[in-house]
């Protein structure tokens, strides 16, 4: 009963958060790009998605507990996949950008609100997309942004991590940008109940979460990752090893450097 009417009264708050971030979208955003410069524009801009974002996270109530340091400046940041949630647990402590796939344009409300929000969308298996998505990425990594990656592409139960697409590091390479990888570890009830994989549904996962008393969960902030003269597949293997030792799991495959043939088939095809 108390998880019931807990649901409906954060349910209401989420309407209404929703709500405004329809009027923050259609109205606030377009006047503040008409009136000021590109760069003042965008520091405005993110401080709105960073208040709506932590509105988020109070009615979800989540209990978020914070190791290390963000680098300061541009930064491509690594992160294990979990759930949706990810993007509020990480998405509220830095402005940034996050890359999706392009299966949330579908989603209700979220979609449109993430589109709007700057969200840069990759369509796997399209050459095209992938290109697009990286000169998105490294424009904003030149621009100073962070930029928010699931190099996993898909999430996963939180019990260990999926291997890692290290063609999504590429913009950090090409821009000379920080990598920092970040180890997400949800807690208690929600260890359990806040993966979102398989045939999960965002608005059913979401009314699931507004029955939680509080949402815990902890982020292991790694150092950036030293990057001279290593490619690309070797940074995604010093990241997804990283992350795996942070979360103190076990990997699915042992990841390898580019320069043995098996890791370049494995991850030819993103």
């Amino acid at each position: 009963m108390i998880a019931t009417l807990r649901q409906l009264y954060k349910l209401k708050l989420i309407v209404l958060l929703f709500l405004s971030g329809f009027v923050i979208v259609l109205s606030v955003f377009p006047i503040i790009n008409r009136s000021c410069r590109p760069i003042q524009a965008r520091e405005k801009v993110n401080r709105i998605k960073l208040a709506w974002l932590k509105a988020f996270k109070r009615i979800l109530n989540l209990d978020v507990i914070i190791e290390g340091q963000a680098v300061d400046g541009p930064a491509l940041v690594v992160s294990n996949h979990v759930s949706w949630l990810d993007i509020i647990v990480l998405g509220q402590h830095l402005p940034g950008y996050f890359v999706a796939k392009n299966d949330i344009l579908n989603w209700p409300i979220i979609g449109y609100l993430s589109k709007k929000a700057g969200t840069i969308f990759v369509r796997r298996g399209d050459k095209q997309a992938i290109h697009a998505a990286t000169e998105q990425m490294s424009w904003l990594l030149i621009q100073n942004s962070k930029v928010f990656v699931f190099p996993e592409g898909t999430t996963s139960d939180g019990s260990t991590v999926l291997p890692f697409h290290p063609s999504l590091l590429q913009p950090a390479l090409l821009t000379h940008s920080a990598i920092q990888p970040v180890a997400l570890r949800y807690q208690g009830q929600a260890k359990v109940l806040a993966p979102f994989i398989g045939d999960d549904d965002f608005i059913p996962h979401l009314l699931k979460m507004l029955k939680l008393g509080k949402i815990e969960v902890r982020i292991k902030i790694l150092p950036v990752l030293e990057m001279a003269d290593k490619s690309r597949s070797t940074l995604s293997h010093e990241a997804y090893t990283g992350i795996i030792e942070a979360l103190h799991t076990e990997p699915i495959i042992s990841q390898v450097p580019a320069s043995l043939p098996v890791a370049r088939k494995r991850f030819s095809r993103f």
